[in-house]
């Protein structure tokens, strides 16, 4: 917010002879009011974007839970320990290296150079909350990765490579486009990429391609689980033990969904020149076009698997709605509502198709992660230059006369140019960096488990026993109570409607 100034003598002049005390005075009151109102805009804002940062952070339950539910029962407690490590593991080595490597200024176009271990933060770019943001940011995409390589990794495995991504391969992604000294930054207006910049505003590319392409080289190097496919190369369904879990995860990812794209305005007191219509109306409008293209992601799955498999299924539906955030996550805050619907319509056709295809190929990823975040956070990226509002795209990007927008809304192809560099480059620069890292972990044998502990199960193997309590030890010696048959369906069995 702009400080109002007020000069003692123009303000005398106005008073009359011998007012100059007076005028002195006003000017002292009318300066403290003004600053009081400053600190207020800056309490405000900060507010705002810690308040997004807790958000945010709860997604790594819903990530927990999420993951829980989609694994077997006998690999419950690794999964879920390695979601405590993301974030632990994430939150010291972002600490460290990661924030200076992302935004790290003044520097040059590919690393941030400052603000190691928060050395000189707060500062008048930064303050603390801003990097609590960020981290909550960094272990998402840890978190993404960790559910491709579930039930069959060691958990040293773990530890390097969430360390390795969190640290170093992340934070280099997000100062290229989130950074204002990024080469490929929208805030870089000194030195546009194709006189556009790449708008990824909360991260289709930037979090959920990287965490996408960290976890499909991870399952690639390491093979499918287990029992995956049979001997004839036919697909083997290994599904997850708790349908409960799954709901409750995706519910909590899509409540701090609405941190992680509205919140990533980073404050909310900006007017844009009218009473009632500022960038708080920009953040209405990006929860909105977030809720509308996970909403039509999720009801495009549904009938999309009624009709090639006959049943509804939730566990389906809900990696759907994920897919349709995953994709609108880039263009959230600049196209219009309808268009978020075309968003989650298409995303929800590429998540079936990279299943397919990953079906075909033998890859195993036990949440789809790779397919979900990498594929439609692909498809999201390129749906931003297609669908860019021209007017949105000058009000979160101001400063740039005449900046490409939408190219089916009259922008051009300039934004599409960028925007295709950009999925290039992110699959390079992880493919670099994640998939030798993998590889060096399976050449010396600290990848995967071996094939008796993965078996047996992860949490009786290493980690000291099962998640859940089957037997009551005091009813050891009791009669057994009801006992409960599981029943396969058959061919006989009839589709409810």
């Amino acid at each position: 917010m702009a400080s109002l100034a007020c000069s003692a003598p123009d303000l005398a002049q106005l008073l009359g002879p011998n007012s100059t005390a007076a005028a002195t005075f006003i000017c002292e009151q009318f300066s403290a009011v003004d600053s009081k109102f400053n600190d207020t805009s800056y309490a405000i804002d900060t507010t705002y974007l810690l308040f997004s940062a807790y958000l945010v952070f709860s997604m790594q339950l819903g990530f927990a839970m999420l993951c829980a539910g989609s694994v077997r029962a006998k690999n419950t407690m690794n999964i879920m320990l390695t979601n405590v490590l993301d974030a632990a593991a994430g939150g010291l080595f972002y600490y460290l290296f990661g924030f200076a490597f992302a935004f790290g200024g003044p520097s040059n176009g590919f690393i941030g150079r400052h603000f190691f271990g928060l050395k000189e933060v707060p500062n008048s770019s930064f303050d603390y909350s801003h990097f609590l943001y960020q981290w909550a940011f960094a272990i998402a995409a840890a978190g993404i990765t960790s559910g491709s390589i579930a039930e069959r990794t060691q958990f040293v495995a773990y530890l390097i490579y969430s360390s390795f991504l969190t640290g170093f391969v992340y934070p280099i992604v997000s100062h290229w486009i989130w950074s204002a000294d990024g080469w490929a930054s929208a805030f870089n207006t000194e030195n546009l990429l194709f006189d556009s910049g790449v708008i990824d505003f909360a991260g289709s590319g930037v979090v959920h391609l990287v965490g996408g392409i960290a976890g499909f080289w991870g399952a690639f190097i390491e093979g499918p689980r287990i029992g995956r496919f049979d001997h004839s190369g036919r697909s083997v369904a290994l599904r997850g033990h708790s349908a409960t879990l799954v709901v409750l995860g995706t519910f909590l990812l899509w409540f701090g969904w609405y941190g992680f794209n509205p919140g990533s305005f980073n404050k909310i007191l900006v007017s844009y020149g009218a009473t009632y219509y500022g960038q708080w109306s920009a953040v209405g409008r990006t929860a909105v076009t977030t809720t509308l293209a996970g909403c039509t992601a999720a009801l495009t799955t549904l009938f999309g698997k009624r009709i090639v498999s006959g049943h509804w299924n939730v566990t389906d539906v809900c990696n759907g709605l994920l897919g349709g955030f995953a994709a609108i996550t880039s263009g959230c805050s600049v196209v219009e509502p309808w268009a978020a619907i075309i968003c989650g319509f298409v995303a929800a056709a590429v998540l079936c198709a990279c299943n397919k295809l990953a079906e075909k190929v033998k890859y195993d990823d036990p949440l789809e992660a790779a397919q979900l975040h990498g594929g439609c956070g692909a498809w999201g990226i390129i749906f931003t230059a297609l669908f860019a509002s021209k007017k949105y795209v000058n009000e979160v990007y101001p400063g740039v006369p005449g900046r490409p927008y939408g190219l089916f809304m009259g922008g051009g192809g300039k934004l599409l140019a960028a925007h295709a560099i950009q999925i290039l480059v992110i699959t390079g620069w992880v493919s670099a960096t994640m998939g030798p890292l993998f590889f060096i972990l399976h050449k010396l044998k600290l990848l995967r488990i071996s094939a008796e502990d993965e078996m047996a199960g992860m949490d009786m193997t290493r980690h000291g026993g099962f998640a859940y309590v089957y037997h009551d030890e005091d009813d050891a010696g009791k009669p057994a109570g009801i006992q409960l048959r599981k029943v396969e369906p058959n061919s006989s069995t009839p589709n409810s409607v």
